[in-house]
C-alpha cells in the first residue's frame, strides 16, 4: 500500500504563491490539491544572512498574496538561494552571469537554502522555517558548461542550475533533502500541511 498527502474539503484551501512549475509539480506529486496565485513581491538582490533573507522573502511572498485574498485560505510560499563560500547566488540575469555562478560551484560543495512560509489568509496566523541541503558538484569541463548554457535550463533557477534537469549530471553527492534543491522541501511542507488538516496520509492503491 502507498500513502499520499491529500487535502480535505473541511479546511481552508491551499494557495501556492509561486509561478514555479517545479514547486507545482512537487505538490501534485504528493497528491496535494491547491490553486496558484503568484506573489507580486519584488525580492531584490540577496544580501546579508542567507537564512534570514530566504525566510523574510518567503514570509513577504506569503503575506502579499494573503493580503489580496478575501476568503479564508492557507498560502504557501518559498524562496530558494544557493550559497558558496559566503556568496549568495539567486537567479542569473544573463548567460555570462550564469556561467560565472557555475564556474564557482564547479568542483566545490555549496548549500541550497530555502525559506518556507505558511500564512492563513486574510492576514491570519503564520509559520515559517528554513531548510538547508549541501550539494557537491564535480569539476565541470568547459565543453559541458557551454552545452548546458546552450540548453537554456539555467534560466529562472537559483545558482543557475536545476538538479532535476541536465545539471543533475554535475552533482556527485548531497546531504539533506533532495526536493529542497528542486525548490521545495516536500517532506517538511507536507508535515506542516498535515498538522493543519490541509493534507492527510491515507491508504491508497498501488
Amino acid at each position: 500500500m502507498t500513502s499520499r498527502c491529500n487535502s480535505r474539503n473541511s479546511v481552508p484551501p491551499l494557495i501556492l504563491a509561486s509561478a514555479s512549475p517545479r514547486r507545482s509539480d512537487l505538490l501534485r506529486q504528493a497528491g496535494v490539491k491547491f490553486k496558484v496565485a503568484p506573489s507580486r513581491y519584488e525580492e531584490g538582490l540577496p544580501s546579508g544572512c542567507p537564512r534570514e533573507f530566504a525566510r523574510r522573502a518567503a514570509e513577504a511572498k506569503a503575506g502579499e498574496v494573503a493580503g489580496r485574498i478575501k476568503q479564508e485560505a492557507w498560502v504557501l510560499a518559498a524562496d530558494t538561494l544557493v550559497v558558496q563560500g559566503g556568496r549568495i547566488f539567486g537567479k542569473p540575469r544573463s548567460r555570462p552571469e550564469a556561467a560565472g555562478m557555475l564556474k564557482v560551484l564547479s568542483g566545490r560543495t555549496h548549500k541550497v537554502i530555502s525559506g518556507v512560509a505558511l500564512r492563513l489568509a486574510p492576514q491570519g496566523k503564520k509559520i515559517s522555517w528554513v531548510q538547508e541541503t549541501s550539494v557537491r558538484m564535480r569539476e565541470i569541463p568547459e565543453t559541458e558548461l557551454q552545452a548546458y548554457l546552450d540548453s537554456g535550463e539555467w534560466q529562472d533557477k537559483a545558482g543557475a542550475y536545476g538538479i532535476q534537469g541536465r545539471a543533475g549530471a554535475f552533482v556527485i553527492s548531497l546531504s539533506g533533502c533532495y526536493f529542497n534543491v528542486v525548490g521545495l522541501p516536500l517532506g517538511a511542507v507536507c508535515a506542516e500541511l498535515n498538522k493543519r488538516g490541509i493534507g492527510s496520509w491515507k491508504k491508497g492503491r498501488k
